[in-house]
């Protein structure tokens, strides 16, 4: 399947660039470039791409509001962050504004190639030095996973059946085609599907909605241990 791309850049040099590298890939498709967000926000909901690949320096918005922006659009593609910036409040905001992939600009030309390929497959890949900080941070963290209050737990009920697989199977670390394929339905339903679910129990993104699994006991922990995944050229953390 051939993966359609936005690219949305202030400078023309780096939107030409990574219109030429992207392009080059057998299995990706630049359909558009904007230095614009919100003329990116509309090209989203006329063009359909699977992934929008921006930096969060941009005309009119910001490449930060311009995704969460996104977040609220029934179709809402899948979110690469390519930016100079790798400050932790700016990751903070990346990650909660429901960006797929966060790379700096001294990512290589594979790199963007596969966050591309990651965020339209699902998944999350972050820049190896952005998730060495965020794995001490976690591991700095209390372990509050059995006291910790759930008042979210009750909202459970309201899911459909299939919301509840759906749910179950993101959790467990399956990508979105992963999980269209086991339910045999398509990827856009699956979205909606998840769509739906964060409006019912008021979670963000999904980050937050497989936290919420398994303080729920939707999902029980498998034990494995943080840095159990095989090491790459990225960090490719399965986020569903």
């Amino acid at each position: 399947m051939t993966i359609r791309v936005l690219i949305c850049d202030e400078l023309p040099v780096i939107r030409d660039g990574l219109r030429t590298l992207l392009d080059a890939a057998p299995d990706i498709d630049v359909i558009d470039t904007t230095d614009n967000g919100m003329e990116a926000i509309v090209l989203v909901r006329t063009a359909r791409p699977d992934v929008v690949v921006t930096d969060l320096n941009l005309r009119t918005i910001s490449g930060l509001e311009m995704i969460r922006r996104l977040g609220k659009e029934d179709t809402r593609p899948n979110i690469v962050v390519f930016t100079g910036s790798d400050a932790d409040k700016t990751v903070s905001d990346v990650l909660h504004a429901g960006a797929s992939c966060l790379l700096g600009k001294d990512a290589s030309p594979q790199d963007l190639i596969s966050a591309t390929r990651a965020a339209a497959a699902g998944r999350t890949m972050l820049a190896p030095d952005i998730a060495q900080r965020l794995v001490t941070w976690f591991r700095e963290q209390p372990d509050t996973l059995e006291s910790a209050p759930c008042p979210e737990v009750t909202e459970l009920t309201e899911l459909t059946p299939r919301e509840r697989d759906v749910t179950q199977m993101v959790a467990r670390g399956m990508s979105t085609e992963e999980v269209a394929r086991a339910l045999t339905i398509g990827v856009a339903t699956v979205r909606t599907h998840l769509y739906r679910v964060r409006t019912k129990l008021g979670v963000r993104d999904r980050a937050q909605l497989v936290s919420l699994a398994y303080r729920s006991g939707l999902i029980q922990p498998t034990g494995r241990a943080p840095g159990d995944e095989k090491p790459g050229s990225q960090a490719d953390l399965r986020a569903g």
